[in-house]
């Protein structure tokens, strides 16, 4: 193999795997909007049953989902927020998980 073959291999190469590299960055953006469009579906299950015993057992008059919420440069996103001020005056903070596991009740209880 000549030096100018050498050459033309490992450019070739060089680019094959720049389109890898660019398939690979593609691939998990598509995953990851999977991801979150199966939570959503997961939460949209979940809201009319959340809503109904949020309204009947717990009294909350405001019931609102899917809230963003930014404090001293923190970012949080709450799947369902309820509240009440009148003689009840408490607060719910709901989170829906497709898949319960340990670290996301830490994450959520500091």
């Amino acid at each position: 193999m000549t030096d100018q073959e050498l050459k033309d291999l490992v450019a070739s190469l060089a680019a094959s795997q720049q389109k890898t590299d660019k398939q690979l960055k593609e691939l998990g953006k598509q995953i990851g909007g999977l991801g979150e469009k199966f939570g959503s579906f997961t939460e949209g299950l979940a809201l009319p049953s959340m809503t109904k015993i949020l309204r009947e057992k717990f009294k909350m008059e405001v019931i609102s989902p899917s809230v963003r919420v930014s404090k001293n440069c923190i970012d949080a996103e709450i799947d369902v927020l309820a509240y009440s001020n009148s003689s009840i005056n408490e607060a719910y903070v709901v989170g829906v998980k497709s898949h319960l596991r340990e670290e996301a009740i830490t994450h959520t209880i500091p």
